[in-house]
C-alpha cells in the first residue's frame, strides 16, 4: 500500500520538533481525517535555514510533513511556495488516492509558514 520511501519517512521522520522563536509557523488541519500540521521555519537572508514540523495524523500526514520539509529546506522563499503536494507524494513514491490530502496539507503548512514569516516581515520583498 505504502512505498519504502513513505514507511521511512514515517519511521523515521526527518526534522520533527519545534523551532523557538520561529520565524514563521504555519498551522492546518483537515477536520474530515483529523489530521493537523504545525511547520516552523528559520529564515535568514531569504532562505530557509531550518524548518521543523509537529503531526497528528495518520503515518501518511508523517510522512508528508518530513518530506515536505525536507524539500524547502535550504531554498529560498519564493522557491519553497512553488512546493506543490504532487511533488511531495511523488518525492515519496506515490500515495494512495484516500491519502492524497496528507500532501495537500503539507503543501498549506508550509504555504502558511511562510505567509505567517513575510506578514511579519512586510519589508522583506
Amino acid at each position: 500500500m505504502y512505498s519504502e520511501t513513505v514507511m521511512d519517512h514515517f519511521t523515521h521522520p526527518r526534522n520533527m520538533g519545534e523551532i523557538p522563536n520561529a520565524s514563521g509557523t504555519g498551522t492546518v488541519g483537515n477536520a474530515k481525517c483529523g489530521d493537523i500540521m504545525k511547520i516552523d521555519i528559520q529564515v535568514e537572508d531569504g532562505i530557509i535555514k531550518d524548518v521543523k514540523f509537529k503531526t497528528f495524523g495518520c503515518g501518511a500526514a508523517i510522512a508528508t510533513s518530513s518530506m515536505a520539509s525536507e524539500m524547502v529546506k535550504g531554498k529560498s522563499l519564493s522557491e519553497a511556495l512553488k512546493l506543490t503536494n504532487l511533488a511531495v507524494a511523488e518525492a515519496l513514491g506515490g500515495l494512495p488516492p484516500v491519502k492524497m490530502h496528507c500532501s495537500m496539507l503539507a503543501e498549506e503548512a508550509i504555504r502558511a509558514a511562510i505567509e505567517d514569516y513575510m506578514a511579519k516581515h512586510p519589508e522583506q520583498p
